[in-house]
């Protein structure tokens, strides 16, 4: 992530210690500046060891923050935080452990987006059983662990926690922005019957369960210094449980807000949901509701600092879920689903850029890799592989989950021996739009043999019920 690491370094000090200004002139549509998708070269992230791994966030240094599974997790869930860096590659962040909590070699951790200066947010386990026999982090929703999950910030080769809200036991950051702010969710202290959907409640097709919750969630922002400030739900609207995904450098934040019964808790259990609100926290912590596409599901994964957000909002043009942007100017538009995909999604966090390119993916039972990567150019999403001009070991990319100012995306992907491996897509100068991209050998998209480990944590991750 730290190719020519000073110059790096310095344009994101200057970023953290700039508060960006919004002049008139960039508060119009991002309609009118979407640029058309560059030509990639896709370099495949690695592992720590084992034969998966995944990536959440990058920053404008190009350092991809992720969780990747070492030599002794094999289950498709386990997993540990890694930071990945143009110099050094993928580093393995641990987990909270000593001195603060007993050791845990197998606690499972992730590590969710990295700041200006290196600082990556991430959520651990603990070794401490919830004393409730929760399910918060939902490490692996097949086999629960029960164990607490913490916030935590890595810095410099050291790993702080970061403090619960009053009388709750877990939490889990999402993002964090140039300026060392923190967004997420936290337990609360209150009792939610509409929240117990565990083994005994309702699952998908796959099996996947629910987490088994007692308390509601709340969102969140921690600040550079660590300190914990509680956001509202929309209670305007009845809601009482919420999740704040990403911030802005202006301390906007976005998420979905509604009932414990209709809106899940993230990662997985988020495809529970049904109803649920899109929102926009102020910097003044004022929520507000950012309509819909006239579905029940709405919700917003991520603000640009030009004030622009994004996200997912049933549509009953066809019952799907579709993309949306919205804006100040023009409300909640729709972005488009992608042909034949039952979800097209833009995912947490920060899937869009202040260059107003938006990413995501498609959720595709009929598609042997279960979906693919996607890049919004104007109102319409467009399969991110007809872009790729150099794809590595890549045979299919199946998602994108964030983009940094300079076009550089964190994507997934199968590789050529059937593993799920973590990618990073860097823009490049190539062939015209109409010149064949793809190696002679075989063609990106293809038809390649995939592994029924690979097929089966596809499927778990996302949720779906094709095998």
């Amino acid at each position: 992530m730290k190719s020519r690491i000073l110059a790096c370094i310095g344009i994101t000090v200057f970023t953290a210690l700039a508060m960006p200004v919004r002049p008139e002139a960039q508060e119009q549509s991002a309609q009118e500046q979407k640029p058309e998708p560059a030509r990639y070269t896709v370099m495949d992230l690695g592992t720590l060891g084992g034969t998966y791994s995944f990536g959440f966030g990058i920053n404008n240094a190009g350092e991809v923050a992720g969780a990747a599974a070492t030599s002794a997790q094999t289950d498709g869930f386990a997993a540990t935080a890694f930071l990945w860096t143009k110099r050094k590659g993928i580093s393995n962040l641990g987990v909270l452990g000593p001195p603060l909590f007993p050791a845990c070699p197998t606690c499972n951790s992730g590590a969710a987006g990295v700041g200006a200066l290196g600082e990556v947010a991430m959520g651990s386990e603990i070794a401490t059983l919830d004393p409730n026999d929760e399910d918060f982090g939902q490490w692996d929703p097949l086999n629960p662990t029960h164990r607490v999950t913490r916030g935590a910030i890595w810095r410099n080769g050291v790993m702080t926690a970061l403090p619960n809200l009053p009388g709750g036991n877990n939490a889990s950051p999402f993002w964090i922005n140039n300026l060392g702010q923190v967004s997420g969710v936290a337990e609360s202290e209150d009792d939610d019957p509409t929240c117990s959907i565990g083994p005994n409640g309702p699952s998908e097709p796959n099996g996947l369960n629910g987490p088994n919750l007692k308390r509601g969630f709340l969102p969140v922002i921690w600040g550079p210094d660590g300190s914990i400030h509680r956001l509202s739900p929309l209670v305007s609207k009845g809601d009482t449980v919420a999740n704040a995904f990403t911030i802005n450098d202006h301390g906007e934040a976005v998420g979905n807000s509604g009932l414990c019964s209709t809106t899940g808790l993230p990662p997985f259990a988020i495809n529970f949901s049904t109803a649920s609100h899109a929102v926009l926290w102020e910097s003044d912590g004022s929520v507000h509701d950012l309509g819909s596409l006239g579905g029940a599901f709405n919700g917003a994964s991520s603000i640009n600092n030009r004030g622009e957000v994004v996200g997912t909002a049933q549509s009953p043009k066809d019952g799907t879920n579709h993309a949306f942007l919205w804006t100040r100017q023009t409300g909640m538009l729709d972005y488009g689903a992608f042909p034949g995909a039952a979800a097209t999604v833009v995912g947490c966090c920060h899937t869009n850029n202040d260059r107003g390119e938006i990413v995501g993916f498609s959720v595709e039972p009929a598609n042997p890799y279960g979906g693919r990567a996607l890049i919004w150019q104007g109102t319409e999403p467009k399969d991110l592989n007809d872009f790729v001009r150099d794809p590595g070991p890549f045979v299919q990319l199946t998602g994108a989950f964030s983009i940094n100012d300079a076009g550089e995306i964190v994507c997934q992907g199968v590789i050529n021996t059937g593993e799920v491996h973590a990618c990073l897509a860097v823009p490049n100068s190539g062939a015209a739009l109409d010149e064949s991209v793809s190696p002679a050998t075989w063609q990106l998209g293809s038809p390649m043999p995939l592994s029924e480990n690979a097929r089966e944590l596809l499927r778990r991750r996302l949720g779906m019920p094709w095998r």
